[in-house]
């Protein structure tokens, strides 16, 4: 379902997950938004080394992670101290609660308006999609991105708007972006995300993780 071009840094992990009814339905999920706080309890906890393993990462393939580049868990890391951050749907708040504590960007695609094959790669110069209902656009040349059929559509920093989760989202495709340097996190990572889901109701097959490690 998903191949990863080789990379000397990307540690990738990957699920699909299932809910028994569209999210919309299921609504916010307490136990869940419970966690999304500075000071929850949580089985990862991120620093300012994990914060920069990150950005390496994302720096390999030239793409230049800051300002309002940066990676979308250091934008989670701010929301949340702020108090900005609301509920969205059980897969995005269990996305973001996982992302918060990990210190790992994850991206989340409805599979129902993605569409297969699926690949990681870096995306090409030029290359570009709309990541809000505002119509605003990431340039993503140098940048990790999954690609599905029609072209790049998600990232560690922005996912693109086509194939974001909407209340009728029944399932989905999960990427936590992690790193070699920071080994066995990515797939902690999509253990706990899953978990969190599976609380929503969601049925998922255990994670995939290690398949972004290469050579050179």
């Amino acid at each position: 379902m998903l191949t990863i071009d080789q990379h000397p840094l990307l540690d990738a992990a990957s699920f699909t997950a299932t809910f028994p009814r569209p999210l919309g339905d299921i609504g916010r999920v307490e136990s869940i938004m419970q966690l999304l706080k500075l000071d929850a309890p949580a089985p990862l906890k991120s620093d300012d080394a994990v914060r920069g393993a990150v950005r390496e990462l994302l720096r390999h393939g030239g793409y230049k992670p800051t300002g309002r580049g940066k990676p979308a868990s250091e934008y989670l890391l701010r929301a949340v101290g702020e108090g900005v951050l609301n509920s969205i749907n059980a897969a995005v708040d269990a996305c973001n609660v996982a992302s918060l504590h990990s210190g790992l960007p994850i991206s989340v695609v409805d599979l129902s308006l993605a569409k297969e094959p699926f690949r990681i790669g870096v995306a090409p110069e030029g290359s570009s999609y709309v990541f809000n209902q505002g119509g605003q656009t990431i340039d993503l040349a140098g940048l990790l991105c999954l690609f599905d059929a029609e072209g790049p559509c998600a990232n560690a920093v922005k996912d693109a708007q086509r194939t974001k989760t909407t209340p009728a989202t029944t399932k989905v495709l999960c990427v936590v972006w992690g790193t070699t340097a920071l080994p066995g996190r990515a797939a902690a990572t999509a253990a706990w995300y899953r978990e969190l889901m599976n609380t929503a109701g969601a049925m998922s097959p255990s994670p995939q993780g290690g398949e972004g490690r290469g050579e050179g």
